[in-house]
């Protein structure tokens, strides 16, 4: 609870933006206990780990981040990029378990 104490509450609700329900996602989930999260771009490991106790209320093991730059898209002559998105691997502890079916009703 000491990493709950250090961050605002009203921050820790804004760094979580959605789980990232993929092919890649639930083999991850799977295999290694991990859930995934898309995340705000400025937000830290503790904040994350942070995060995901108070809303979930489990316990979390390790957080790992990945950065992924945005795609260059094409519409006739003219080029954008898609936006960076960050994403956030949470490992849970032995026993610990994220049911997003539950979480929904």
């Amino acid at each position: 609870m000491s990493a709950v104490i250090k961050h605002s509450e009203e921050r820790l609700m804004k760094v979580l933006l959605a789980p990232v329900i993929s092919e890649k996602a639930t083999f991850v989930a799977e295999k290694n206990e991990q859930v995934v999260f898309l995340v705000t771009s400025d937000a830290t490991k503790p904040e994350i780990k942070a995060a995901v106790e108070l809303l979930f209320k489990v316990q979390v093991d390790s957080v790992q981040v990945s950065n992924r730059p945005g795609k260059v898209k094409r519409a006739g002559r003219f080029t954008g990029r898609r936006n960076q998105t960050r994403r956030a691997f949470v490992c849970l502890k032995p026993g610990q378990e994220i049911n997003f079916t539950e979480e929904a009703k």
